[in-house]
């Protein structure tokens, strides 16, 4: 890592293994001993140190691997709320219910559109909220936190020239028409859309501009779970019309396009489940759309939302439990959460490869533990077929599949998730530490 020092780069890289191993960010955890806990300590204070040097670094890493490859950026916001948590915390403000202290999040992050696995972090912005917060109109665009919205794309086109195509997906709160406006050359944008915005040259509302329009196709998306509510195939209908947004009128003038052409895909579920709210995205894409084909693609690629919000589940209440963390200051709380986050992303990357993955294990652990990892998925396997390791040895399915077992799968209910793979990760390493002293012991 480029933090201007080789120990800390070293002792970098350590933390988030140790975030990974332990699948905690509990300081007395992932030092294991008082002398690791306090060089936990140094590091979240070094001057070398920052979110921004940790960020930078990790998405140095995401471009590398995103060359030549078609990349879905998906950005989004999450807060952490220490409510009930707060004592002594200092240097923050107030969580979304503007009385905890807590602060926020705004990832973005790079899936392979081609497999659907995610690759890394790009970019992610931390910030507490003041105290008082300014008005809304006495702000330019640039210093609102809705600029974060714009400065996604901007950061995903520079970072993530060398990939092939990039798509930006955002949910809609990033309905904001300076993210129209403004994108850069180099990301398409999917956005759902909020606001029934008022069309160009007096055309109507935005909402109502597919209603005339023919239907293109009927299709099943696959919902991802929500809380109370289980995954489902949702029957959607397609329909799509190009559109001319018009400039909101509070916009300066100057500057700021009249209006911006965009096209909007509608996916109306019909036949929902008794007692279940309908499927409705109502999408604005700048990438064309000639029929059921595209439209169905843009619908595809929207779902794909879905994995920042599994990375947020990694992040907090089903992995690492940010908001437990003993760390009081800001600045330090900060750099831990970057931290954090790249051990989540290397979670998310097992749950990922356990129904299959081109990526090799060298990933995650070195090659010269596959002999050990070999043994250890021949004890794990069990007499049946379905129990047994169906992956090649030098494949990052291959441990995930013995990290899922590990934590407790019997490779016959369900998918092994987050929680699953944080436990049989945590033993998985525990294993390896071992291997490598007896190997040491024997070749010293």
């Amino acid at each position: 890592m480029a933090f201007g020092d080789i120990r800390v780069a070293e002792r970098a890289d350590w933390l988030i293994e140790r975030i990974s191993t332990v699948g905690s960010v509990v300081l007395r955890k992932i030092g294991e001993t008082r002398g690791g806990e306090l060089a936990v300590h140094r590091f979240l204070s070094s001057p070398y140190v920052s979110v921004e040097t940790i960020i930078a670094t990790l998405s140095a890493r995401t471009a590398e691997q995103c060359q030549g490859r078609r990349i879905l950026a998906i950005q989004d916001t999450s807060e952490v709320n220490f409510s009930g948590r707060d004592k002594k915390r200092r240097g923050l403000g107030p969580a979304g219910d503007g009385k905890s202290p807590g602060f926020f999040i705004h990832p973005v992050i790079a899936v392979d559109i081609a497999s659907e696995a995610l690759i890394g972090l790009v970019d992610a912005e931390i910030w507490t909220r003041p105290k008082r917060k300014p008005k809304r109109d006495s702000r330019h665009f640039e210093e609102k936190e809705s600029a974060r919205w714009l400065a996604g794309p901007r950061i995903a086109a520079e970072r993530l020239a060398g990939a092939a195509s990039i798509v930006m997906v955002s949910d809609r709160e990033s309905d904001i028409y300076e993210v129209f406006a403004e994108r850069p050359a180099g990301a398409d944008l999917i956005v759902r859309a909020a606001q029934d915005r008022c069309l160009a040259d007096d055309d109507g509302k935005l909402f109502a501009a597919v209603t005339e329009a023919p239907l293109l196709a009927t299709t099943k998306v696959r919902v991802a779970a929500k809380p109370g509510e289980k995954a489902r195939l949702a029957k959607v209908e397609l329909r799509t019309a190009i559109v001319n947004l018009a400039r909101p009128r509070d916009r300066p003038r100057h500057g700021t396009p009249a209006s911006v052409t965009m096209t909007y895909v509608e996916a109306r579920e019909v036949d929902a489940p008794t007692h279940t709210k309908p499927l409705l995205w109502r999408l604005l894409t700048t990438l064309p759309v000639d029929g059921a084909t595209e439209a169905m693609e843009i619908v595809n690629l929207y779902r794909l939302r879905w994995r920042i919000e599994q990375l947020f589940r990694a992040l907090k209440s089903d992995g690492l439990a940010l908001e437990d963390t003993q760390v009081i200051d800001a600045e330090r709380l900060f750099n831990l959460t970057a931290m954090a986050l790249a051990a989540a992303v290397r979670t998310s990357q097992l749950v990922d490869a356990r129904d299959g993955s081109q990526r090799p294990l060298s990933d995650v652990v070195d090659k010269s533990f596959l002999p050990a990892l070999q043994r250890l998925s021949r004890k794990l396997e069990g007499a049946t077929q379905k129990q047994k390791n169906p992956h090649p040895p030098e494949s990052l399915s291959f441990l995930s599949w013995i990290a899922a077992r590990l934590g407790g799968w019997n490779c016959y209910y369900g998918k092994p998730g987050p929680k699953t793979m944080h436990n049989g990760w945590k033993e998985l390493t525990t294993m390896l530490a071992g291997y490598v002293l007896a190997t040491q012991a024997e070749n010293p």
